[in-house]
């Protein structure tokens, strides 16, 4: 059998564990409460870091250029 919707991919969640700077959690806490104030939505930083590192990462034309050649190489 053929379908038209390919199998999704493996969509586990990967842990990461970091440790940020003093001055970058302050940050990150004044982001999750203007957020807070903007959505009425209260998020940890840890749940808005994800997001704002998929943006982040969506946004930036030359990573996703050497992304390309990087898996494009991986052939040879």
């Amino acid at each position: 059998m053929s379908l038209r919707l390919q199998q999704l991919p493996d969509r586990t969640p990967v842990r990461l564990s970091l440790s940020v700077e003093p001055d970058l959690a302050s940050k990150l806490n004044d982001y999750a409460k203007i957020y807070r104030q903007t959505y009425g939505t209260d998020e940890r930083p840890e749940v808005l870091i994800p997001a704002m590192l998929e943006a982040f990462l969506g946004s930036d034309a030359g990573f996703k250029r050497a992304r390309r050649a990087l898996h494009a190489n991986k052939g040879e």
